[in-house]
């Protein structure tokens, strides 16, 4: 990858959709700003058994959380908002957008002498994999990815005494029902509810395996025609983040509000060359994992 060009057309790819007679892409992408972070969930990042701490988590954050802050009490919702507040999940963040991607790998400027990398998933293929109850959930919807709405339905209907309102005790546990019948892990991805304007002007989507103990990257090795990778090589990043910015891709219309706002500008309007001091300085620091946060 060489140029703003080259990067373009190998996001928008196979674009094409012939059925539709329009350019409709099959892709989810995330973006990474540094080439050797692992697409790793930050459920998984606090060690121990992913399931059990997961469990542990979205009970207490859904007791002490303000009863209406979702519009559904299911586990998806919760899970969903949790992922946006910040709570560790066995949820990553994806967007409909390449552009939105762009500038999760690009908005570090800290991280301008390393490669950022664009994932692109093909949902498509993905929904090919899916156990027979969650593909017959698209088809009667007639639609290309889960909602948090269609992912409750799923729901065993038990009630728990620790759940304020007596609402469903976990209704992820599904997942794991279906995958010991698949007897192999799936990766699925769901729309959010829009519960603010960030994960609308994102155009969020969130991905998961349903064994959270499990690799994604692993899973997307074992199937190459699920995915690509594609490098940003850190030569190119100044000349993508100052297109991202003129396209109005950037904290100002991703992050509405004055946070979003006040990202922006500082980045904006600090010098390239001290971005680049900040850039030296940070070199040799130790690759911990991130995620490019819809939050």
């Amino acid at each position: 990858m060489t140029s703003w060009t080259e990067l373009q057309d190998a996001v928008y790819s196979s674009s094409w959709n012939a059925r539709l007679n329009r350019h409709r892409s099959p892709f989810a992408f995330r973006g990474v700003s540094d080439a050797r972070y692992s697409l790793v969930t930050s459920l998984s990042r606090l060690g121990g058994d992913p399931r059990v701490l997961e469990q542990h988590l979205l009970r207490a954050f859904r007791r002490y959380a303000v009863r209406n802050v979702v519009d559904q009490d299911s586990s998806w919702h919760w899970l969903a908002m949790g992922q946006h507040h910040g709570l560790p999940t066995r949820l990553l963040d994806w967007s409909y957008s390449p552009l939105v991607a762009m500038h999760f790998a690009t908005a570090d400027t800290a991280k301008y002498d390393r490669d950022g990398v664009v994932w692109m998933v093909d949902y498509t293929f993905t929904n090919s994999q899916l156990p027979r109850e969650l593909r017959d959930l698209l088809e009667r919807e007639g639609s290309d990815v889960l909602t948090a709405e269609l992912l409750a339905t799923l729901g065993s209907g038990r009630r728990g005494r620790d759940h304020p309102g007596g609402g469903p005790v976990f209704d992820v546990e599904a997942l794991d029902r279906m995958e010991a019948r698949a007897r192999e892990p799936f990766l699925l991805f769901f729309e959010p509810p829009s519960v603010d304007e960030r994960i609308v002007q994102q155009y969020a989507l969130f991905g998961l395996l349903s064994n959270p103990s499990s690799s994604l990257e692993d899973w997307l090795r074992a199937r190459p025609e699920a995915s690509r990778k594609i490098v940003i090589p850190a030569s190119l990043k100044w000349e993508v983040r100052d297109k991202l910015d003129q396209a109005n891709i950037n904290e100002r219309t991703l992050f509405p509000g004055l946070t979003g706002l006040s990202t922006w500008l500082r980045r904006y309007y600090t010098p390239r060359e001290l971005q680049a001091e900040q850039a030296e300085a940070s070199e040799g620091e130790p690759a911990a994992n991130a995620e490019s946060p819809l939050r």
